[in-house]
């Protein structure tokens, strides 16, 4: 019995998928439920899982070919079984969406390099050729293949990279590793090695005047959901400064206490926001057309920067948690982020956002809306500055500056206005969240 293996939706908001890497040949057996396929979505790098038996007779995408959801990409079936009618016309009716896709377990998502690399070409061949540099020496490798020449203390300019213009991908290091080919990084190229910052130099061929690079499905669907939200949607912005003396001070003495109570300035903004939203649910709202939701509960979303754009995974009932557990659940959604692991239901559902760019030194900025919700908190950078003091003296304190963006449909700026008061107060007197 013949089974056609569609690309499926493998998170909510999926249009289409990215064919990363087949992880089965064909006249490969197959079992119901083995895994065909890892393909990039929107969010995620996943796995697609089979949902048949037999033998994998015929794989219909290359590997890093985009195709829509439903489109057919493979079929499953007896050895001797005639096919010919199968891959003659593609049917697009696809199997209904799965409730919860499995996420990738034991390795980070490919890139753009590395999944070009094809399955059945053998490991690159370790050389004295240096490794391609760009300007300033720095080593030409892919993100992944950085963290993970950093994981394993290799140095990159001991790789031979297979990649374009001989850029080093993911297979080079692992063959690196196999064969003990590589020389131990320093402590300076493991620093460099295992920088995961979205920030790095985009390297050209020589002479080229431009490049042009495919859209990955992440930065896609930012575009087209920002597209959705700066036209449609009528924004105003707030901005407010608060103190951050009686947070410092208040940090200050936690660490004393041990690293289990260490927390950051942003998981302070985080947990203070999530108890201002349960007090004003009027803020933690969507729009929905032809009516506005009112959540009763905080699905806090927090962006994160990674190097294919942003995304943002969700910290579920944050008012109902301690500032130690959002500190401690921000920072494994972080890294999951970062490294593609997460699961759709970890980056869906959120109620109101709060974007982060204080610690790449931006004193303000506004954030652009994730419809449906209905606002979203821009962080800037702390800055000690002169003010005058109660005694009319002058003292230094801490500032930091927030920025609302307001769906106007659902917010009025009294409305907003009020919320931050409530942030304010919350921030400046951090005790009263522990109350």
């Amino acid at each position: 019995m013949s089974t056609k293996v569609f690309m499926e939706a493998l998170s909510p908001t999926m249009e289409e998928g990215r064919l990363v890497k087949w992880l089965k040949n064909e006249g490969d057996a197959v079992k119901n439920g083995d895994l065909l396929a890892e393909v990039e979505t929107d969010k995620a790098v996943m796995e697609l899982s089979a949902r048949g038996e037999g033998v994998l007779r015929k794989r219909m995408v290359a590997e890093g070919e985009t195709v829509a959801v439903g489109s057919l990409v493979g079929v499953i079936a007896g050895a001797d079984e005639d096919i010919s009618a199968l891959i003659g016309g593609a049917s697009s009716e696809a199997p209904e969406k799965k409730d919860e896709a499995p996420a990738k377990k034991d390795e980070a998502p490919a890139t753009k390099d590395d999944s070009a690399a094809k399955k059945d070409d053998a490991p690159a061949k370790k050389t004295e050729a240096p490794a391609p540099t760009a300007d300033g020496g720095r080593v030409t490798a892919s993100p992944l293949a950085r963290r993970i020449a950093g994981d394993a203390g290799l140095d990159l300019n001991a790789v031979q990279g297979s990649g374009p213009g001989g850029r080093i991908i993911k297979r080079d290091i692992e063959a690196a590793i196999a064969s003990g080919g590589a020389k131990p990084a320093t402590a300076q190229s493991a620093a460099q090695s295992a920088s995961s910052a979205p920030a790095a130099r985009r390297v050209f061929a020589d002479g080229a005047e431009y490049q042009d690079e495919p859209l990955t499905q992440i930065r896609k669907t930012i575009a087209r959901r920002l597209g959705e939200s700066i036209g449609p949607i009528p924004t105003f912005y707030l901005t407010a400064e608060f103190d951050l003396s009686r947070a410092a001070e208040m940090r200050a003495a936690a660490a004393e206490l041990g690293d289990a109570f260490k927390v950051s300035f942003n998981d302070i903004v985080l947990k203070a926001t999530a108890t201002a939203l349960q007090q004003h649910p009027e803020v933690n709202a969507h729009w929905l057309g032809d009516k506005i939701r009112y959540f009763n509960t905080v699905h806090l979303g927090m962006a994160v920067a990674t190097d294919d754009g942003l995304i943002v995974p969700v910290i579920f009932n944050a008012e109902q948690k301690r500032m130690s557990e959002i500190s401690a659940e921000a920072k494994v959604l972080a890294k999951k982020a970062r490294e593609r692991k997460l699961k759709p239901e970890e980056f869906t559902g959120s109620t109101f956002s709060v974007s982060n760019l204080g610690m790449m030194q931006i004193d303000q900025f506004t954030a652009i809306i994730n419809p449906p919700e209905a606002g979203i908190l821009a962080i800037g950078a702390i800055e000690d500055k002169v003010v005058i003091g109660a005694d009319g003296g002058f003292e230094v304190k801490k500032k930091l500056r927030v920025t609302m963006s307001c769906d106007h449909r659902v917010i009025d700026g009294a409305v907003g206005a009020k919320f931050l008061q409530t942030l304010r107060r919350l921030i400046e007197n951090p005790l009263l969240m522990v109350f």
